[in-house]
């Protein structure tokens, strides 16, 4: 039990083979150790043991907020969803905005943990403190935006007012390995499928009616205090100031001409750096990174510009489109149209089709897959079709093909065609049945996101050491060599990069156990999040104390990882960013470039105090980190087996 601020102290634990409901209380010092949201959502997912089936009735999948979470706190609308990856088979969490994480803290939890499988379809409605699952045989097969219109009829029609809808789409119910969980329509905890993890359970949806129970600071005049000078620093920066800063202004999107310029946006797979560069090589291809820019999108197709609880930042751009598909007119609205979308579904697949990649996104969307990693896929699949390595299936794909693209996410959520159901399984199982290892662009099985690491070194190594498999929000370095925050570093430098890797990743495991928005970090700093958690929660921590849970929650992901047998080899990148006969092609600023890995893993490796990849004991203890009964594994016991998924 917890008397901290910001806590419900109520956690339901779902079984869903029995259907039974069970409600327990948060232990205090798992509280203070983990903080909240990722961090204890991680800790339960550990002690159901690291050795367990992504796919079994064993895994758990806990939705957790954090003491942050539906306060006063800006940007504090985040929900955490924790669970062991089909992707990866590392430890995972994929986060997404909106009121969903809020309105469950006021409708009295703190998480909810979904252990079993149903025998049918179910979703569960939370309100007031209970839980209550209903049947959803009636809502199985249908795409995102139906489930959430047929389960609001349901609700008796509150959905935006008190409601929200965690619902999974087609690609969920099949079992695409990054398959996701959508919440209002179009906001996604995207990365590690854990919508794939949800569709194995039966889970079609988790709704949630929000009650009154706002929790109340502690300590109101120093959470004042901090709330007022977070407040302060948003407004002053260049990139969070409401309706001035670029992420009010463009959204996320407002990165894609700036890569572009900086000849760091992966272009056909990664073979090219940028568009420019592209064309560059081949001058009948007609690309240009522009077209899809945050710039071009608010100046000629924006229609809102939603947000979320408590933000004034508004980094949402919901636009809309009409598209000819195949000799249809089809009319798309959707919300939003993000960087990391376009570049996946667009550059990096081989084109620049604004309104295409809007309706690809709505299509992504509605069925429940990833943005990113189906995107990968495509230009993974692109390029093996290139290379002849699709023949045997009867399949083919074009490079820039993105009539063919929309169809293809269908086919991929719904596994139809060999093409379909082999893209559905991830990059790492699909070069392995296909001996397409020199197509790959993942870590640990997950895709990259839109920073070529050749350009920005310090993504590099942030790909290569992220615990949930390649990802920008680990620990986001561009902040420095993009935007120079907290101080510019020179992108195209190795050196130093594995300690700011550490530092932003142990940095962002603090934000995202509050839970709060990682946008948060472009303005304030470590000194504010002191202030409000002290504030809300009643404790003292010092900014060495939360600096210091930041790196516990980090080393038990990794060392989680350990034991579900990764290692310093595991850390790697695609060779197209590393060997000598992949440099960058062209005449662009990262001609000739590639990534200095070994370098900095073995600078990132002493700064964390781990040894070729793997947490030693000593390190536990110095963290505090102890392995109880009841988890299947034992301080000590080093790396086990090989992920087997």
């Amino acid at each position: 039990m917890t008397e901290l601020g910001g806590f419900q102290d109520r956690v339901a634990r779902v079984d869903l083979s029995s259907g039974e409901v069970a409600y327990e209380s948060v232990d205090d010092e798992d509280a203070k150790k983990y903080i909240g949201a990722r961090g204890l959502g991680v800790k339960y997912v550990f002690d159901q043991g690291p050795d367990v089936d992504p796919m079994s009735e064993e895994n758990l999948l806990a939705f957790m907020n954090g003491p942050l979470t539906g306060t006063q706190v800006t940007m504090s609308g985040r929900i955490a969803v924790c669970t062991k990856s089909p992707l990866t088979g590392t430890v995972t969490d994929s986060h997404h905005g909106g009121w969903s994480g809020a309105r469950l803290k006021w409708a009295g939890f703190d998480g909810l943990l979904f252990e079993g499988k149903s025998e049918e379809p179910v979703y569960a409605v939370v309100e007031d403190g209970e839980v209550e699952l209903r049947d959803a045989s009636h809502l199985w097969g249908k795409g995102v935006h139906e489930t959430k219109e047929v389960v609001e009829e349901e609700m008796d029609g509150s959905y935006g007012k008190n409601l929200s809808i965690m619902a999974i789409g087609q690609g969920g119910e099949n079992l695409v390995r990054y398959a996701c969980i959508v919440n209002e329509d179009d906001r996604a905890s995207g990365r590690g499928g854990t919508g794939c993890v949800m569709g194995s359970k039966n889970l079609k949806a988790v709704v949630v009616k929000s009650g009154t129970k706002m929790p109340k600071p502690k300590d109101s005049e120093t959470f004042k205090k901090g709330y007022q000078q977070a407040m302060e620093v948003i407004r002053e920066s260049d990139v969070t100031a409401p309706n001035e800063g670029g992420l009010s202004l463009y959204g996320t999107n407002v990165l894609m001409n700036i890569t572009e310029e900086m000849d760091g946006l992966p272009t056909r797979n990664g073979k090219y750096t940028s568009t420019h560069s592209y064309r560059d090589a081949d001058e009948s291809v007609d690309i240009d990174a522009e077209r899809i820019s945050g710039e071009n999108v608010r100046e000629n197709i924006l229609v809102d510009e939603p947000t979320c609880h408590s933000c004034p930042v508004a980094c949402k751009k919901e636009v809309e489109v009409s598209v000819m598909h195949k000799g249809e007119e089809m009319n798309v609205r959707t919300e939003s149209y993000e960087y990391e979308s376009a570049f996946a579904l667009g550059p990096n697949s081989g084109h620049t089709d604004r309104d295409r990649i809007a309706l690809m996104i709505q299509r992504c969307n509605d069925v429940g897959v990833d943005t990113i990693e189906v995107g990968n896929m495509m230009a993974m699949g692109m390029e093996m079709s290139e290379e002849g390595k699709l023949d045997d299936l009867g399949e083919t794909l074009d490079w820039g093909d993105a009539e063919e693209m929309v169809d293809l996410i269908d086919r991929i959520a719904t596994r139809e065609g060999p093409l379909g159901d082999l893209l559905a399984d991830g990059a790492r199982l699909v070069a392995e049945e296909m001996d397409a290892q020199s197509n790959r662009l993942d870590v640990k099985g997950q895709t990259i996101p839109a920073y070529d690491p050749r350009c920005m070194k310090g993504m590099g190594i942030a790909y290569a050491t992220s615990n949930r498999g390649a990802c920008h929000l680990r620990g986001y370095t561009p902040a420095a060599e993009i935007l120079g925050i907290p101080e510019k570093v020179d992108p195209y430098a190795w050196e130093g990069k594995g300690e700011l890797t550490a530092t932003f990743q142990d940095l962002h495991a603090i934000s995202d156990s509050f839970d709060i928005c990682k946008f948060n970090a472009f303005a304030e700093g470590v000194e504010e999040y002191v202030l409000q958690y002290n504030g809300m929660t009643g404790l003292d921590v010092t900014e060495d104390d939360l600096m210091q849970a930041g790196e516990r929650i980090y080393t038990l992901e990794r060392y989680y990882n350990n034991l579900a047998g990764f290692e310093g080899a595991d850390d790697s990148l695609p060779g197209r960013f590393v060997e000598g006969d992949e440099a960058v092609p062209g005449q662009g600023a990262s001609e000739g470039e590639l990534c200095e890995l070994d370098e900095m893993k073995e600078e990132y490796y002493a700064h964390r105090g781990w040894v070729d990849g793997v947490v030693p004991d000593e390190r536990l203890d110095d963290l505090g980190i102890d392995v109880g009964p009841g988890t299947g594994v034992s301080t000590g016991s080093g790396a086990g087996t090989p992920a087997d998924d």
